[in-house]
């Protein structure tokens, strides 16, 4: 079963879409909340805390999501290392600094 990947540009959009996209209930909020912080340049744009892990974390992004958690937002960004695993990383939104990583391996 592939995975469909996207590069970082279109990555961009996805979130921007899921960030404005219409929901209901808290999620709709939680949505409103993060285009605020964004736009007001409280978190940082998706392409900055990529450029930012990618050194130390090369490989391919498999999926973003953007969270508010404990009362900051979060990054948790899936990527697909070269030796087949996938490591899950949780950033800060405000500064890129790495919260946690797991890694797991690909398990065929």
């Amino acid at each position: 079963m592939g995975h469909k990947h996207l590069t970082p540009p279109l990555l961009g959009l996805a979130l921007l879409a899921a960030l404005v996209a219409p929901a209901v209930g808290d999620d709709r909020r939680d949505h409103e909340l993060a285009r605020e912080e964004l736009a007001a340049g409280r978190i940082l744009p998706l392409r900055t805390v990529l450029d930012r892990i990618r050194p130390d974390f090369p490989g391919e992004v498999l999926e973003v999501e953007l969270e508010g958690e404990r009362g900051r937002w979060v990054y948790e960004i899936k990527i697909l290392n070269a030796n087949g695993g996938v490591s899950k990383l949780l950033v800060d939104a405000r500064d890129a600094s790495l919260i946690r990583v797991r890694n797991r391996q690909d398990r065929h």
